[in-house]
């Protein structure tokens, strides 16, 4: 039987107040309900009476309009549904439904080999989906690719709206890159969906780039009273015809891009083209060369990479080197990972032997990072590039200090005891031109005068005077070298060799002679990205290299202790002390 539109309000709103089981519902609230809703959609200003909720609670519990509802009534007075899950929403579709669907579907059948109606193919197969499912009450033969967690689609009813009307809107828009948010016009031209994300493209104002906007970045979206640009020569088939995706350079050219994918690969890109530009150059015995005329930007690079090594780029050149970029930057998240399940064990061997060696602390991009910072710095002061020391390294390059202590540099020391605070930071670099060579020694000076805060860590930044004497042993004790290795260390380029277990005393030089003589001493080889962690009292020498390659180091002192009544120590000897 027909059902009018007022009717059906009632109906959802006595079905959405019933399904709201944290509130207890009389006759009374449910006609109060109805008649704001009718108010509210229909401007219907008069009051439901009695006899109407009353009739269409009754329809409701019938199988005219197959809702069968489980109303009942509790107490005499309280009206809910019997099954909590219930809701007339979801109740399956009658023979008649499916009927008028099934002949919907054959119209819309109709349309399918038309060009204008090609976005209908899918709808099709939906609705017979659901149709097979709903007769046979079988799950759906059909799955089609969606996010159900995706933020921004309550946007697309409104800009929509505001572009079939050709009405400007203030947006509230916070990009990924953006601290804060900012508010705007925005005149919309066209919504645009690419890999499950929509997309809103408009300019901000006239003669100004189009603006591409991600719909799960726009906050909030108003009203807005200014007069509407309307698109001129814009026509977005054209906008996007030499992209893949969405990001559009306005002022870019298409470029000629040349792949090289393998046999297993090439066949899914010839049956689901990269872009419609796309075409065979050339079939290989491993594998099929294509080409595709399209500017080059973020998506495009993303469908590249998402082939990993099944796919090369041939050219152009600067595509080339940022895929390779990439692809070695991903090799090195994996390739120098630190292995924090074996820090605890090697904490202890720290405190036994005074002495271990960590590998992958650092990203070799980090390591890449902190050697030109160090580059560019000698070369801007006009220091020699074979220059053996910085020894004020965090003064004279302050922005080194975020790179150097790096995340899992952190949590190393917070490991080893969270109240190590930074008191010297020193750059070594062992070159063929300075090959120094340190003695069988141990660090027993430190350099004090003024102690600073600096994001996490005490900085001890100005060196004292040279008063001839050594801190106590106790402070010795709680001080740790940390050297971070710029480059592969080993025995031909002047590694360090220390002596294990001997970092618990202050020696005398006859007890450091009979030690070094009597013992095997250890070679610290590192590889570049790992640090050596040692205790300074732990007897160490360096030889000098019989290789041309470099050996540079970050030499890093953390202490915990605060020195006795401000005592001032100096280092007693610069070459004994730090040039290791």
């Amino acid at each position: 039987m027909p059902v009018n539109r007022n009717a059906l309000i009632r109906y959802r709103t006595i079905d959405n107040c019933l399904r709201n089981r944290h509130r207890r519902w009389t006759l009374e609230d449910l006609i109060d309900a109805c008649s704001e809703a009718l108010y509210e959609y229909e401007g219907i200003d008069k009051g439901m009476s009695r006899r109407s909720i009353q009739m269409d609670i009754q329809m409701m519990r019938s199988d005219k309009l197959g809702y069968n509802a489980p109303i009942i009534v509790l107490e005499k007075k309280y009206y809910t549904y019997e099954d909590p899950e219930y809701s007339i929403t979801n109740i399956p579709l009658t023979d008649q439904d499916l009927g008028k669907l099934t002949e919907v579907v054959e119209i819309l059948r109709q349309f399918k080999g038309f060009s204008h109606f090609q976005e209908l193919s899918g709808m099709v197969q939906r609705l017979e989906s659901k149709i097979h499912a709903a007769k046979t009450n079988q799950e759906p033969v059909i799955d089609f690719e969606k996010n159900e967690n995706l933020k921004g689609l309550e946007h697309i009813d409104t800009l929509y709206k505001a572009i079939t009307n050709q009405c400007t809107v203030e947006l509230c828009y916070q990009s990924f890159k953006a601290r804060s948010a900012s508010t705007f016009p925005f005149h919309p031209y066209y919504l645009k969906e690419y890999r499950n994300r929509w997309f809103v493209l408009g300019v901000r104002k006239k003669n100004t780039p189009i603006l591409n906007l991600a719909l799960d970045r726009i906050i909030s979206i108003k009203d807005c009273e200014l007069k509407y640009i309307p698109r001129t020569k814009f026509h977005l088939p054209t906008y996007l015809h030499d992209v893949i995706g969405v990001s559009v350079n306005e002022n870019g050219q298409a470029e000629n891009v040349v792949l090289h994918a393998d046999n297993e690969t090439a066949p899914y890109i010839i049956t689901k083209p990269l872009h419609h530009s796309q075409q065979v150059i050339e079939t290989l015995p491993n594998g099929v060369v294509f080409s595709l005329k399209v500017q080059l930007n973020f998506e495009l690079e993303r469908e590249i990479l998402g082939f990993g090594n099944r796919i090369k780029v041939i050219a152009p050149e600067r595509l080339k080197r940022r895929i390779k970029d990439t692809l070695e930057r991903a090799l090195d998240l994996y390739q120098y990972e630190f292995n924090n399940a074996s820090l605890q064990n090697n904490i202890q061997k720290l405190s036994k032997t005074g002495s271990v060696i960590l590998h992958h602390v650092f990203g070799k991009k980090e390591v890449n990072q902190i050697k030109m910072m160090l580059h560019n710095h000698l070369r801007a002061t006009g220091q020699p590039e074979n220059v053996h020391a910085l020894r004020n390294l965090l003064q004279e390059i302050p922005e080194l200090k975020n790179l150097l202590l790096n995340s899992n540099l952190q949590h190393i020391l917070k490991k080893i005891n969270a109240n190590l605070f930074l008191t010297k930071a020193i750059f070594f670099d062992k070159t063929p031109e300075s090959n120094w060579y340190v003695t069988w020694h141990q660090d027993i000076s430190i350099h004090v005068k003024e102690k600073i805060e600096t994001e996490g860590f005490t900085g001890w930044t100005k060196k004292g005077d040279s008063y001839g004497v050594c801190p106590p042993e106790e402070i010795l004790k709680d001080t740790i070298t940390i050297r971070i290795h710029l480059d592969d260390t080993n025995d031909t380029n002047g590694a360090l060799k220390v002596v294990l277990g001997s970092h618990n005393k202050k020696l005398s030089d006859e007890e450091i002679s009979l030690i070094t003589q009597s013992s095997i001493p250890y070679t610290c080889e590192v590889a570049a990205c790992g640090i050596h962690i040692m205790k300074p009292l732990l007897l160490h020498a360096s030889s000098k290299a019989r290789s041309q390659k470099h050996r540079r180091v970050v030499h890093l002192e953390f202490n915990t202790a605060d020195l006795p009544n401000g005592l001032e120590w100096a280092e007693k000897t610069e070459i004994n002390t730090s040039a290791n």
